[in-house]
């Protein structure tokens, strides 16, 4: 049997991360990932999709040129352009990170799948082998909901939606979270005719309840969008599909597209590893339980980035990777604040958030609120954005930043400020007591903290 001291599941973004901070340590590692290096950000989440979708907002800002006496005509869409471009960069990042694996000294890659035999052996290629220390970085795969007819239909997900050919006439897209917000801007900038389905109150549940109507009213100009609404069955017909749609006191309606699009959520991977055998515990959604140190439950197992089901997002994951290793590696222990992990949903208004919700920000303080739209803003007005706002969630009492919220250009560029102010334990003040560069989309930030009551 080969005795490892660190053995990584999972070559993704996070697992890699752990591996090269080894491997600089001089130890010896074993990587096993049965799928592609690079995981879902490389080959099938981050990198492509953005890649994809940063087209579609040029072709959403050509269409809103107009308002400013700019007159344009879209006469053709290169989509398999579109798509080489997609392609090459994931490409390039994967080759790159293959080629890091195989030439690295110190690594043992097994590009198979396997299972835990116990806590400290895990059995690749009919063979065992044995780890001192083992990560656990899995990740998630698209959930595949229990809709009569789904197993008996060729449904597109986050993992295979790049390989479609041609842009689509139709497309349902069942699940109203990131992915589907996502895609559907993308698809229906590019003509597709996109119906989203989600079953909860409404889209985008996490985010503050007045960004989710800004967005749902934003995207109805150009799709289909139907909220506490169920899929009860799903059927293949001459042209596509057709889907039964159950709502509140409303008859069974029917609902026809070339293409259905399953982004209803993600599962853990965990159960592929047989982790039951090591003692690790798993929480009922099987995602892989850590403490606040990302250590499981047994001695020296940690896990981490999608397996463990907290922030799902590669950020996240990088720093859970350094704090995994530093847990593992030091008596000095540092915690995971999952509280100050930013996000950001690339549609078209862009957003972003950091930290608490107004909601659950006041079961445990009282807080102030402040608001301003990016129209309050020079900028803002010059670009004229009527509709984006920001929004501030403060503790009274320390002027703590507990939550910040943007919806409209750049969210994503906007709120790191805040991030940094809310990591570096500053106050409010910290921004507004900056100098902002007049007249900058950057004003929008003390501009909402000045607003505060």
């Amino acid at each position: 049997m080969k005795e490892y001291d660190v053995i990584v599941v999972g070559g993704g973004e996070v697992g890699l991360g752990i591996v090269f901070k080894a491997l600089k340590k001089k130890l010896k590692v074993a990587l096993a990932e049965k799928g592609k290096i690079g995981g879902t950000c490389i080959n099938v989440g981050c990198i492509p999709s953005k890649m994809l979708i940063y087209p579609a907002d040029k072709l959403v800002e050509m269409e809103k040129a107009k308002k400013f006496g700019i007159h344009t005509q879209i006469t053709r869409v290169d989509f398999d352009s579109i798509r080489k471009r997609m392609r090459k960069a994931v490409k390039t990042s994967h080759d790159f990170l293959e080629k890091e694996i195989r030439t690295s000294e110190g690594l043992d890659f097994y590009n198979a799948e396997g299972q835990f035999v116990s806590n400290c052996t895990f059995r690749i290629n009919d063979q065992n082998i044995k780890g001192r220390k083992i990560f656990i970085a899995t990740g998630a795969r698209p959930f595949i909901p229990p809709i009569k007819g789904i197993d008996e239909i060729n449904y597109l997900t986050n993992e295979n939606v790049m390989e479609i050919t041609e842009i689509p006439d139709s497309m349902i897209i069942i699940g109203g979270g990131y992915i589907a917000a996502e895609y559907g801007h993308f698809f229906s900038a590019l003509g597709t005719k996109v119906t989203i389905i989600e079953k909860r109150e409404r889209l985008l549940p996490h985010e503050e309840p007045e960004i989710s109507e800004l967005l749902k009213k934003e995207l109805a100009k150009r799709m289909k969008i139907y909220i506490s609404a169920e899929v009860a069955e799903v059927q293949r017909n001459r042209k596509g599909y057709t889907v039964f749609l159950k709502m509140k006191n409303r008859p069974v309606q029917r609902i026809t597209a070339g293409k259905i699009f399953l982004a209803a959520g993600r599962m853990s991977n965990a159960d592929m590893l047989k982790v039951e055998r090591t003692g690790v515990k798993t929480d009922g959604s099987n995602y892989i339980v850590v403490d606040d140190y990302l250590q499981t439950n047994v001695k020296n197992i940690w896990a981490l980035g999608d397996a463990i089901g907290k922030q799902m997002f590669t950020h996240a994951g990088d720093k859970e990777a350094e704090i995994a290793w530093h847990n593992a590696t030091s008596r000095n222990k540092k915690a995971m604040d999952f509280g100050i992990v930013p996000h950001a949903v690339f549609t078209y208004p862009q957003i972003a958030s950091v930290g608490l919700t107004e909601e659950t920000a006041r079961k445990s303080y009282e807080i102030l609120i402040g608001k301003a739209r990016y129209s309050d803003i020079v900028r803002g007005d010059a670009m004229g954005e009527k509709e984006g706002f920001a929004k501030a969630i403060v503790e009274k009492k320390t002027k703590m930043i507990l939550g910040f919220h943007i919806i409209g250009p750049a969210a994503s560029i906007l709120i790191q400020e805040v991030v940094n102010a809310i990591t570096n334990r500053s106050d409010f003040k910290s921004i507004t007591e900056s100098m902002h560069i007049f007249p900058a989309l950057s004003e929008l930030i003390p501009e909402t903290l000045n607003n505060l009551e």
